[in-house]
C-alpha cells in the first residue's frame, strides 16, 4: 500500500488566495498554548498529565484556525489518546485546508523529569500530501543539510555514509557530530559511529532537536540517525522540506503487534522512503520551547506577560519568534508567577 500523495500539492496549499505560509500564526498559537498548559507537570513525574494538558490545549488552538486542518499523523494509537487522533478535523469549515502532523509534548519524559529538551511541534502540509503511515509507530532515520541531498543512502552501512558526508562537508571523519538517541536499540550504532571516528551526540530523547541541530546553519550537528517516532518523523520531513536538506526513513517497528499492523497494511519495513514521498510540496514546522535548552528558552513570565520562544521553519526560512501573552488569558500557572529576567520582545532571524 503506498502512502496518500496528491499530484498537485502546491495547487492544494492555495484556496481563496491563502497560501501555506499563511498559516504560520495558527502553528505558532496552537504550539504556544501547548508549550504553556504543561509547565505545570514539569519535574512531577507525570508525563501522561504533562501531555493531556498539552494535547488538550493544543487541540483548542487548532479549533480557532481560519482554515481546516486534518490530523494525519497524531497521538494516534500510539499514546491512546482521545485527542489529535488520525483523521480529525480541526477548525473552519471555509478556507485554506491543511494536513496536521503533531507531537504536542515531545521529550514526555524530559518534561516530567524537570530535564531541558522537550518542545511542543506541529507541521502543516497541502492536503494529501503527508504520507500516511498511522500503523507504523517508529522509522529509521538518516537527515542531514542541503549539501547531502543526494549524497547519503540509508541502506548503506553508518561508516559509509560519515566518508560520504565527510567528503561532502570538507571535514574528516573525525570532525563530524552525529547525534543519535540514547536507546538499548541504537547501542551497535552508536559503536560503530565512534569507532569509525566520529563524535556521537547522545541525548536519551527528542529526534526533533536532533534533526534540528543537523539541518539548521547554526546547529551544532552534522547529521542525525537512529530509529525515532514516526510521527516525529513526519514533521521532520516537513522541516528538511522548507529548508532543502536531505532525509531519507525507513519504518522499523519496535514490537511484534506493531509489525502485525504493518503487515496487513501492506507497509514494507525494506523500503527506503525519500523526503518527497514523505511530504511533498510546501511544508510548515513550529517548535515551542517547553523545558528549555540549548534549541528554545522555556516560557517565563515578565512584567504580567508570558512570553514563549519558538522556531518556525517554512519557505527557505527560519525564524526564532518569541510572543508575550497575558499571564491571565494563558492560564499560566500561579506558582510559576515569579520575576522573570527582562527579555526584550523580538520577531526575526538570527
Amino acid at each position: 500500500m503506498e502512502p496518500r500523495l496528491q499530484e498537485d500539492p502546491r495547487a492544494a496549499a492555495r484556496i481563496a488566495g491563502c497560501s501555506l505560509a499563511d498559516l504560520g500564526p495558527v502553528a505558532l498559537e496552537a504550539t504556544r498554548a501547548a508549550a504553556i498548559a504543561c509547565q505545570r507537570w514539569i519535574g512531577r513525574g507525570d508525563g501522561a498529565s504533562a501531555d493531556g494538558a498539552a494535547t488538550q490545549a493544543m487541540r483548542v488552538a487548532l479549533g480557532r484556525a481560519p482554515g481546516l486542518g486534518t490530523v494525519v499523523v497524531g497521538e494516534g494509537a500510539k499514546d491512546e489518546a482521545p485527542m489529535l487522533f488520525d483523521g480529525e478535523r480541526l477548525g473552519a469549515q471555509a478556507g485554506v485546508e491543511f494536513d496536521i502532523a503533531v507531537d504536542p509534548l515531545e521529550c514526555t519524559t524530559l518534561c516530567a523529569k524537570g530535564l531541558p529538551g522537550s518542545l511542543a511541534t506541529i507541521a502543516f502540509a497541502a492536503p494529501g500530501t503527508m504520507a500516511t503511515l498511522a500503523a507504523a509507530f517508529y522509522m529509521d532515520k538518516l537527515v542531514g543539510p542541503p549539501g547531502l541531498r543526494g549524497v547519503l543512502d540509508l541502506s548503506q552501512p553508518p561508516e559509509a555514509n560519515l566518508e560520504r558526508a565527510g567528503a561532502v562537508l570538507a571535514k574528516p571523519v573525525r570532525e563530524l557530530r552525529v547525534v543519535v538517541l540514547d536507546k538499548p536499540r541504537h547501542e551497535r550504532l552508536i559503536e560503530r559511529l565512534r569507532r569509525a571516528g566520529a563524535a556521537v551526540m547522545t541525548p536519551p530523547d527528542g529526534d526533533v532537536a536532533g534533526a534540528l541541530a543537523a539541518l539548521l546553519p547554526d546547529g551544532d550537528a552534522d547529521l542525525l540517525m537512529g530509529t525515532g517516532g514516526t510521527p516525529e518523523g513526519i514533521m521532520i520531513a516537513c522541516a528538511v522540506e522548507a529548508l532543502g536538506g536531505f532525509m531519507q526513513a525507513r519504518l522499523a517497528p519496535q514490537r511484534p503487534d506493531e509489525a502485525e499492523a504493518l503487515a496487513r497494511q501492506g507497509l514494507s519495513t525494506e523500503r527506503i522512503y525519500e523526503l518527497e514521498e514523505l511530504v511533498r510540496g510546501e511544508g510548515l514546522f513550529v517548535a515551542t520551547g517547553v523545558t528549555g535548552g540549548r534549541l528554545l528558552r522555556r516560557p517565563w513570565p515578565d512584567a504580567g506577560q508570558v512570553f514563549t520562544e519558538s522556531l518556525l521553519i517554512a519557505a527557505g526560512c527560519a525564524r526564532r519568534v518569541i510572543q508575550p501573552g497575558s499571564l491571565e488569558s494563558s492560564g499560566w500557572f500561579p506558582a510559576l508567577r515569579c520575576a522573570g529576567a527582562t527579555h526584550p520582545y523580538e520577531d526575526g532571524s538570527r
